[in-house]
Order: structure tokens, then C-alpha cells, then sequence
């Protein structure tokens, strides 16, 4: 099994391939890069691998929620590239990302991911681990910190992304947090493969960005 993974959801911008569970990734934090340095990055690392894009199985991307423009680069690129070489593409929510990053770094299995929205709100989330994989319990959201919930637990929550900068507005407890951190293509990558290994392909042209939020940006007047 050989997958490709993409993510410019936020303000990094990376790449990982999963060659039969073992997973390399390049890594940057790109702010308004991501239209340029992201087919260079994929690029070295199939060379770095000796991969081609016609030996791949699938390629996944981080489908959101994120940045408007970052959501739009990765997506085209992933239809642009399987469309190329009649590849299906897997789309992976960023908020799991995040939650199977912890997972992966910490070893905790119940988290709360939060990727800083603007505008005053987070992207939310809560998962679980099931059979290593971090698993939803709650649907995704944009909402104001102050508003978010998490389901009772019997152990403690984890927390993870740039949304817990507003921890301290926030009415639910968490053992720890990390804020300095972005979704990842390496965690994209690991949770596509359990996708591919259940069929939840798609055909390149239904590879679509999740925004959560229709209105993205303010009006002047409402600034």
C-alpha cells in the first residue's frame, strides 16, 4: 500500500507518504506559501522514497476544516495529481489529525482538538482511540470557545492545536494542552490507510474541501 498525503489546512504545509505503515513526511511552516512550495515538497519526497506518482495507490489530503485558501490549494493539487495518473483520493479531517497526532507523540487516547478559526471561534472536536485510530464523538463544529462541550468521560481529556490558545475561555478541563501545533500530513497519512484497507475511496473529481463555516469572512460594516 503506497499513499500519499497533502495537508495546507493552517499555516504549515506538509507532505508524508505511507509505504506498506511506514511513513516519512516533510514538514514546513509555510504562512502563505502553500500555493508555492507544496508540488516541490511532494516531488522530493517521492524522489527521496524512488517513488512515481503511477505507483502510488491513493492520495489523501487534509480536507478541512482550515484556512479557505489552504483548503483550496490542497484539494486541487490532490485532483490534480490523481486525475494524472487515475488515482482515488481519501479525505481526511484535519481536527483528526490532530487528535491521532496525540495520540501518536502522547499515548492518550481521549482528545479534544482545536484549530483556531478567526472571527472568534475554534474548530472542534472530540475523539477516541479505537484499535490505535482516533474515532469522533462529537460532529465537528465552528463555534465560540466559550460554547464548546466535550461528553463525559471516565478519564481525562487531552488537548491539541492552535484553538487552545483561548483555554482559559473554554468551560471544559483538560489534564494538558499544546498550542504550538498544526495538523499533520504524517497523521493524514496513517488514517487514510485505514480508509483505503475499508474501500472509502473516491474518484478524484468528489474530492471536496469541508469549510464548517459559509460565511469566511467579515464585511467591513460588520468588523
Amino acid at each position: 500500500m503506497k499513499i500519499l498525503a497533502l495537508d495546507t489546512a493552517t499555516e504549515a504545509c506538509s507532505v508524508a507518504l505511507n509505504l506498506d505503515g511506514e511513513v516519512i513526511e516533510h514538514f514546513e511552516l509555510s504562512p502563505r506559501r502553500h500555493s508555492r512550495d507544496l508540488l516541490p515538497m511532494v516531488e522530493s519526497l517521492l524522489a527521496k522514497a524512488g517513488v512515481t506518482l503511477k505507483q502510488l495507490d491513493a492520495i489523501a489530503f487534509g480536507r478541512g476544516p482550515g484556512a479557505f485558501t489552504g483548503l483550496r490549494v490542497a484539494t486541487a493539487m490532490t485532483q490534480g495529481l490523481a486525475y494524472a495518473v487515475d488515482l482515488p483520493v481519501i479525505p481526511v479531517s484535519t481536527l483528526a489529525a490532530l487528535a491521532q497526532q496525540a495520540y501518536r507523540e502522547q499515548n492518550t487516547s481521549h482528545v479534544l482538538s482545536a484549530i483556531d478559526a478567526r472571527m472568534s471561534e475554534v474548530y472542534w472536536g472530540a475523539y477516541k482511540a479505537e484499535n490505535g485510530l482516533m474515532t469522533p464523538m462529537l460532529d465537528e463544529q465552528v463555534i465560540a470557545p466559550q460554547l464548546v462541550s466535550a461528553p463525559v468521560i471516565e478519564t481525562q481529556w487531552y488537548g491539541i492545536g492552535t484553538g487552545w490558545a483561548f483555554r482559559e475561555q473554554m468551560p471544559v478541563t483538560v489534564f494538558d494542552c499544546v498550542t504550538e501545533t498544526w495538523p499533520r500530513a504524517y497523521d493524514i497519512a496513517l488514517l487514510a490507510a485505514a480508509d483505503f484497507t475499508m474501500g472509502k475511496l473516491l474518484p478524484a473529481e468528489q474530492a471536496m474541501p469541508v469549510y464548517l463555516r459559509d460565511k469566511v469572512a467579515l464585511k467591513k460594516s460588520e468588523r
